[in-house]
């Protein structure tokens, strides 16, 4: 069990830091473009990942998805409609993985076969214990789509100082 929840925790944690460092390309000029006026840009989709990486926590927490989708659905919601910048996304998504590493501690033995109850149907409980690194795989997979329709061509390896770590440096060398 301890080798299925501690993939589950460090796959949650590098899709995290995936996610970040992709996001960290994008430039400021660029956080609320998107390519058509449906599509979202990449600061709604960080917002997004923040929102729903506390959503999969508590449903680890609890065990259970909750028995009505407004339990689940509304504070999330209610979370992204919050965040406003880059350093909130970025704040809310690593304490969402925290909690979510956290969560991971309690799972017991018999929840790693077991099947809960969701609005689709019976899920298997795994699903929630990966859903957090898939979900933010694909999503950073977004951003990078982004980058290119904006012409950004490079393979970043790297990440870049968040706007936040950027303006405390500054601060700090002042």
């Amino acid at each position: 069990m301890d080798d299925v929840t501690s993939m589950c925790k460090e796959q949650a944690i590098q899709a995290m830091q995936w996610f970040v460092r992709s996001l960290s390309h994008v430039p400021a000029d660029r956080l609320t473009w998107s390519p058509t006026p449906t599509a979202k840009s990449a600061l709604q989709i960080a917002a997004h990942c923040a929102g729903y990486s506390g959503g999969f926590a508590s449903i680890l927490s609890a065990g259970r998805f909750p028995s009505r989708v407004e339990e689940f659905l509304g504070p999330i919601e209610s979370t992204i409609q919050s965040i406003t910048t880059v350093a909130q996304a970025e704040t809310v998504l690593r304490k969402g993985i925290t909690d979510t590493c956290a969560a991971l501690d309690n799972v017991r033995v018999e929840q790693i076969g077991a099947m809960i109850d969701t609005p689709q149907g019976r899920t298997p409980f795994t699903f929630f214990m990966t859903i957090p690194a898939i979900h933010l795989y694909g999503h950073a997979a977004q951003i990078d789509y982004l980058q290119t329709c904006w012409g950004d061509l490079e393979v970043h390896l790297k990440r870049r100082a968040s706007a936040a770590e950027a303006e405390e440096a500054e601060e700090a060398e002042e």
